[in-house]
């Protein structure tokens, strides 16, 4: 199935490519710009706008299925994948699907609520964005308590930001939901290629998913502390680990 023509990506550099995957609220450009200077590394970064999103095609709501077909096809021959949030869940399934294209894998904070089992902290934070998903609330107002939900606090976002964002809240509110089904953990445990799963050192929940999902698929773990769940805007703190995980792929 050929996608490309259909997606809007963003590229940056040339060399061994890295393909990125945005998360919820965001398009490509908007969320990947702290990790452009990596190009200059020797690296061709694909970001693109997941469908639903920016100047890819409309969906009712996202679906990281389908998002997994798109990966599947944008790694080619072989890439490098960086996912941060929701489309941390579509990489997942890709890496599983065509592990042998795949050189390494940077998890940002996935909702792999799934693969925690009964920790307590994991289950407050799956209970407390449960909770919002169906709620009768203005897209405004359910953004706000969606962020606060995952670990964001829409009063040191930028002016306007909430404004700007709250279009997309249609696309997730319609999306395939994160808490029921199971990830192909074991087949990314069996594949060869390094993988990283990244926290940002702000909620007790997304450090237990963090750290079942790390231990589930045999993934080295870090935390950029302070980072918040948006841990790609630190820029240098997360852009040295990718680096480095990049670089071990080649040993």
């Amino acid at each position: 199935m050929d996608t490309k023509g259909e997606l809007h990506i963003e590229a940056w550099g040339s060399g061994q490519a890295v393909v990125m995957v945005h998360g919820s609220l965001a398009t490509a450009a908007d969320e990947w710009h702290q990790q452009a200077p990596l190009a200059a590394e020797g690296y061709r970064l694909v970001a693109f706008d997941r469908r639903g999103y920016g100047r890819s095609p409309a969906a009712e709501g996202e679906d990281y299925l389908r998002d997994a077909d798109d990966i599947a096809e944008l790694v080619g021959d072989g890439a490098h994948v960086v996912a941060h949030s929701y489309g941390g869940l579509g990489a997942v399934v890709a890496a599983a699907q065509r592990p042998e294209a795949i050189h390494s894998l940077a998890l940002l904070e996935p909702p792999a609520f799934t693969t925690a089992g009964d920790d307590d902290d994991a289950n407050r934070l799956v209970d407390g964005v449960r909770s919002i998903w169906n709620e009768d609330a203005s897209d405004r107002a359910w953004l706000e308590r969606f962020l606060g939900a995952v670990g964001t606090d829409p009063a040191s976002l930028p002016p306007g930001f909430l404004d700007e964002v709250a279009p997309m809240v249609p696309v997730v509110r319609r999306g395939r939901p994160v808490w029921d089904q199971e990830l192909p953990v074991a087949a990314l445990r069996s594949a060869s290629f390094p993988k990283l799963v990244v926290s940002g050192g702000h909620s007790d929940g997304f450090d237990a998913v963090c750290d079942a999902l790390a231990a589930r698929i045999d993934a080295a773990r870090a935390e950029v502390a302070g980072a918040g769940h948006e841990i790609q805007f630190t820029g240098p703190p997360l852009n040295g680990a990718l680096l480095d995980l990049w670089r071990s792929a080649g040993r």
